[in-house]
Parts: C-alpha cells; structure tokens; sequence
C-alpha cells in the first residue's frame, strides 16, 4: 500500500491557505502547515487530523525573513518528510504612495512574495524530479498583469510569480512534476485588512469567496495547468490588459484603487 502523499502549505492559518488545507485533507493528503502563528496552527492541525485522518505536522515560521525557508526545510528533513506538493500561497500587500510607504514592509514583502517563493521551490523540487512526480502550486493575483500603481511593489511581485511559475511549467514538461499559477481576484480574506486598503475604491468591488477561488486553483492544480485565473470577469480584466497600453492599464489599477472620496 502507497504512503499517503504530503502536501506543504504556507501561509495555511488563514484564507485560501485556510481553504486549501482542507482540500488536501479530504484528498487524504497529509499535511505540513506553515505559517508565523503556532497556535493558529496547531489547533488548526488538531482540527484537520480529528475530521479526516490524516497527519499534521505544524512548522511555525516567519517567512518574510531571509532564513524562513531553510527553517521550513530543515525540519521537513528533520523529520523525514517528502513533500509531494508545495502551495507557495503565503504573501502580503501595502497600499499607498511608493514615497511614503514603509520600507522595511516593502523589503518584507519581496522576500515573502518572491524569494520566500524561489527558495522554497529550490529547496524542494529537485527531489520530485528526481522521484518524477509531484506538483507546485504558486498563488498570485490578478494583479500579475498590470502595473498597480497604489500597490506598486506587491503588483510587481506578483507579475514575478505568474512569469516564474509559467516558465517553471514549461521547464518541467516530460518531468513527471507540474506547476501552476493561481491568479486570484478581489477574495474575501485578511488580505485587505494588513494591506490598510480599507478606503480604496476597490474595497467596492464584488469579491469571491476563498473557497470557490481555492476550488478552482485546486482543480487547476491536479490537471496540471500553468494558470488559473479565478472567476470569469477577473480572466476577462486580465485578458484585457493585454491588448491596452501600459500606461493604460496604469492609469485604470490606479482610478480602482484610489481612496474613496
């Protein structure tokens, strides 16, 4: 009888990370949870381990800092865990003026959104290679295909995720391993609230729920597709930017975003 495979998830203790632990759980996936709240975690891993019977193991971890990742690493080896898929779904955002933002916010989220990212992905895929099978699934935002003035720095993090992950599936090709962008729109988590966008227009905008965006990730994810963009109006908007100018596209990011007045 086959080992039940082991999926790592960070950012797990809330919203689509929240969400997608239990898709892996019902699937009889054990899991490792990653995320900076050890408590959030252990009881959410109490919680998963009684409902679907399978095997939990908490690696509380700040990931916006430069060793997060080898932390989450050593102790996967630690306790001889191989991981047969990896969600890199944790990330951040901040609304405002690049000139006043906060750069040590800033500086966090390129290490969380994007080299916590990369370096989890080195880390762990050369072994599913090796094993020809195993799956990664990269949580961006449909903010990947324009520039985002307001949220400069986060929009331009995720356009990183959506290129990487697309040129990461077609390395793959032949491997036996996939990988897949998940490109949320406007998603009802915590996500607004620690990005301060409480007065941006787009708080107006209609929002899916986490669980219909991860469902559709999800899916993605086991057929193996290199993108996924949650929900029928954010693929049309995407698919819009193509075909406009950037400075365009810009221009439209920043009217959505601006503060109500």
């Amino acid at each position: 009888m086959n080992p039940s495979p082991t999926a790592l998830i960070t950012g797990a203790s809330v919203g689509i990370g929240y969400e997608l632990t239990k898709l892996f759980a019902r699937d009889h996936y054990n899991l490792v949870l990653v995320a900076r709240s050890e408590d959030k975690l252990m009881q959410l891993a109490a919680e998963l381990e009684k409902a679907y019977k399978i095997r939990a193991t908490v690696v509380a971890v700040d990931l916006s800092q430069s060793d997060g990742p080898g932390k989450v690493f050593a102790a996967t080896q630690k306790a001889g865990i191989d991981i047969d898929v990896l969600v890199n779904n944790a990330g951040f955002g901040q609304f405002g003026f690049y000139v006043e933002t906060d750069p040590q916010q800033e500086l966090g989220q390129l290490q969380l959104n994007i080299t916590s990212l990369t370096h989890l992905t080195k880390l762990y895929l050369p072994s599913m290679v090796q094993r020809r099978k195993g799956r990664i699934l990269n949580v961006a935002s449909t903010a990947a295909f324009q520039p985002g003035p307001l949220m400069a720095v986060y929009y331009a993090t995720k356009a990183y995720v959506l290129s990487f992950s697309s040129a990461l599936s077609n390395e793959l090709k032949g491997t036996g391993v996939t990988a897949t962008c998940l490109c949320p729109g406007p998603t009802t988590t915590e996500f607004h609230k620690r990005a301060a966008m409480d007065a941006s227009k787009i708080m107006r905008a209609p929002f899916m729920d986490a669980k219909s965006v991860t469902e559709i990730g999800y899916r993605a994810m086991l057929k193996g597709k290199p993108v996924a963009i949650a929900g029928a109006m954010n693929w049309l908007v995407a698919q819009s930017t193509r075909l406009a100018p950037r400075s365009w596209t810009a221009a439209i990011a920043r009217k959505i975003q601006e503060q109500r007045r």
